[in-house]
């Protein structure tokens, strides 16, 4: 049974959401603060944030970043009132994989968990050596390695093309911030925490034999 967080400070929203949830077989917490969210996560492991804009002590924007900041990859979907593009923009941007508009059906919000949740635990298992990445988790000789998101998906996709050369540009495009620096830098951090063997094909891109 997957388990979801919401962070919500509207009291009749989040008791309805998290009703319409639990009877569609889900485990739901709710917190109505930044404070109170982020004891719930540094106790327990959740499947899926569902978090709001605007809260009691805080931003969830902050807080996602934050999360983020601490290595907490769960998925992410902002449900806000905002409609202005750059505040979107930024969820996006600091890793939240979906943002519905209020008001919204309680189905809409719970197709967008079945196909968040798929994409998480529907994944093939990759392995590369003593390397293995299963339900976007990594693990180097069976002990798992927090690697954050962005390695995460550099690591996915060398594996996937190993021993061939996968253009800059292609991996610069997993990059919350592309340029040439980003790249060089965020592959020297996968060759540290792993010890893996990235070789670069200069002007042209990356390769992992």
């Amino acid at each position: 049974m997957a388990r979801i967080l919401i962070i919500e400070d509207d009291k009749v929203l989040v008791e309805s959401l998290k009703a319409f949830l639990e009877y569609n077989g889900y485990e739901v917490d709710i917190a109505r603060s930044y404070e109170e969210a982020a004891d719930l996560t540094f106790e327990n492991k959740y499947d899926l944030y569902v978090i709001d804009i605007n809260l009691l002590d805080g931003s969830g924007i902050d807080f996602l970043k934050d999360i983020r900041g601490a290595e907490d990859n769960t998925p992410a979907i902002f449900i806000s009132a905002i409609r202005n593009v750059d505040t979107i923009a930024k969820t996006f941007e600091i890793g939240a994989e979906d943002y519905i508009k209020k008001p919204f059906e309680p189905e809409e919000l719970l197709i967008r968990i079945k196909a968040r949740l798929k994409t998480k635990t529907g994944g093939k298992e990759i392995s590369y050596n003593d390397i293995v990445i299963k339900d976007s988790r990594v693990f180097k000789n069976g002990k798992e390695v927090e690697i954050g998101t962005v390695l995460r998906r550099i690591l996915e996709k060398l594996i996937e093309n190993r021993g061939k050369v996968v253009p800059k540009e292609d991996l610069m495009e997993l990059l919350q911030n592309p340029s040439d620096l980003a790249l060089r830098v965020n592959i020297s951090k996968l060759k540290k925490k792993l010890g893996i063997d990235i070789k670069s094909v200069r002007g042209i891109g990356y390769t992992l034999e």
